[in-house]
């Protein structure tokens, strides 16, 4: 398996949300999307992480992005974290870590010196005609929408020179 690279066509993928309606990322061409993964709802660096993409979702949203979060959990336990951290963006279902499989964000992790299989936290993000612009391997949780409001920034200039 080859690893994604910027400049890549973002891999399409159906999966039911915290709703449990179906989202395809092609529903979304013509959008720039923010297309974050990560290990597990309502632990302590998913949660700051996605509280911070709450937290200024209003200027991510104004500058025109969308926001999906993925992880392995399952439609009721990601509603109970939409819920209880009043989230206000789409978790998508990857219970087969099909989608996880293919942006190739699962493998070796170490923790303590106990090496075990899990998800890399990881963003892409994904331009208008679906190409991958950015991929952010190691996001910083406390700052991640800051991270990426910057990206685009830089991603736009280069667009219009």
């Amino acid at each position: 398996m080859s690893n994604l690279s910027e400049g890549d066509k973002a891999p399409d993928f159906t999966s039911k949300d915290q709703n449990g309606k179906t989202v395809s990322l092609n529903a979304y061409v013509g959008k720039k999307v923010v297309l974050y993964f990560y290990p597990e709802d309502d632990t302590p660096t998913c949660t700051v992480e996605a509280c911070n993409l709450r937290d200024n979702y209003s200027l991510l949203k104004r500058k025109g992005v969308v926001v999906l979060g993925v992880s392995p959990d399952d439609e009721k336990k990601h509603k109970k974290f939409e819920q209880k951290f009043a989230l206000p963006f789409t978790l998508i279902t990857d219970e087969d870590k099909k989608i996880i499989d293919e942006y190739q964000v699962w493998g070796e992790k170490n923790l303590y010196g106990r090496k075990y299989m899990g998800l890399h936290r990881t963003t892409f993000l994904i331009d208008e005609k679906g190409i991958i612009k950015k991929i952010f391997k190691k996001p910083r949780s406390k700052m991640h929408s800051e991270e990426i409001l910057a990206a685009w920034e830089a991603i736009d200039k280069q667009k219009n020179i």
